[in-house]
């Protein structure tokens, strides 16, 4: 396997790096990534040096780039991660999330059926999505595989249409694809513009913490390296064509996550200043904001045996910790962006 993850300088992506580089599948791996605000080689100088690694910094924008890491990289499998998201930037700057989410997939997308040509065994193309393509839920039920789209922000409408582009691929010439569409991830190395991070730093600076509205939009939270183990399972082990729904079975209200740091970092970090629930802000609500996410992991619970390794109270004590622990990091992507 010669696999191409895009976006491995990410969140998720370096995340993901860390927990499979060492499958004996692998021969090696390739990370593309053009280093945006929210792309850091810092996240993976544990695996820098790794004589299965490989970094080229390319941008999805740029076509003929593209093309010319899938050939010459002799690229068998592609784990797509590489994306804007962050619903905020794409209400205020929707053209990014345009260009790099729909037209970069397609140059990817594009890529590997050159290269590829009728030689697909052996072959995968794996497009990493969202929930957030489902629009928004009521007080009940769950977002499936069959939920049609219904995408209410820029960045959701940009995922679904490269969703709907790797989809047709899949379908009018053949390329063996899967689609994984995923609930909130939360864990170390998320950039602290999303919520988790951003109401850390804020107790930890002592500043107000910005909630929307009445703070009662619920999301459905994944450990990160829950989410990893199953975006592996999906690629060696998923069925040609479908799409596999990951969630953490977890819903938590944002205001209830909002107390849940303050009272953690008042434990963990007792220096900070303690009685951190007094610096809940509520804000005004934003654009366009979805109320409810959640998921229904039962497909690839039943058909790929994933099921999440960590509860919400161990992953998010644990991500508290690595952000106190990592402060430095912090400052270091901050200053960046």
């Amino acid at each position: 396997m010669n696999l191409l993850i895009t976006g491995g300088a990410g969140f998720i992506g370096s995340n993901l790096i860390h927990h499979i580089i060492d499958q004996p599948e692998i021969t090696r791996l390739i990370n593309l990534d053009c280093l945006t605000y929210a792309g850091h080689l810092a996240n993976l100088e544990k695996v820098s040096r790794h004589p299965k690694y490989v970094f080229e910094k390319v941008d999805l924008r740029d076509k003929a780039a593209v093309l010319h890491v899938v050939r010459e990289r002799a690229i068998t499998h592609v784990m797509h991660l590489a994306a804007e998201s962050h619903v905020d930037r794409s209400i205020t700057g929707p053209g990014d999330f345009i260009h790099t989410n729909i037209v970069g997939t397609f140059h990817l997308l594009e890529a590997c059926r050159d290269c590829w040509g009728a030689q697909l065994a052996g072959k995968r193309f794996h497009h990493v999505s969202t929930d957030e393509v489902y629009g928004s839920l009521g007080a009940t039920g769950y977002f499936t595989e069959a939920t049609p789209y219904a995408p209410n922000s820029p960045y959701s409408a940009s995922k679904a249409s490269s969703d709907l582009l790797v989809r047709a691929y899949h379908h009018t010439y053949g390329l063996p694809v899967v689609i994984t569409n995923c609930s909130n991830n939360y864990g170390p190395f998320q950039f602290p513009e999303k919520l988790i991070p951003v109401v850390i730093q804020s107790v930890l600076a002592r500043k107000p913490i910005p909630i929307y509205g009445d703070g009662m939009n619920v999301r459905d939270w994944l450990y990160v390296r829950d989410h990893a183990e199953a975006l592996w399972q999906v690629l060696n082990r998923g069925r040609n064509g479908e799409t596999y729904n990951i969630g953490g079975h977890n819903e938590w209200a944002n205001l209830r996550i909002v107390e849940l740091i303050c009272d953690l970092i008042d434990e963990l970090a007792p220096k900070a200043g303690g009685d951190s629930r007094k610096l809940m802000t509520f804000v005004k609500d934003r654009l366009g904001h979805d109320r409810r996410y959640a998921i229904d992991a039962t497909k690839i619970q039943k058909e790929l045996g994933w099921v999440p390794a960590h509860t919400f109270e161990q992953g998010i004590r644990e991500t508290v910790q690595w952000y106190l622990d990592n402060q430095v990091w912090v400052a270091e992507v901050k200053k960046k962006a």
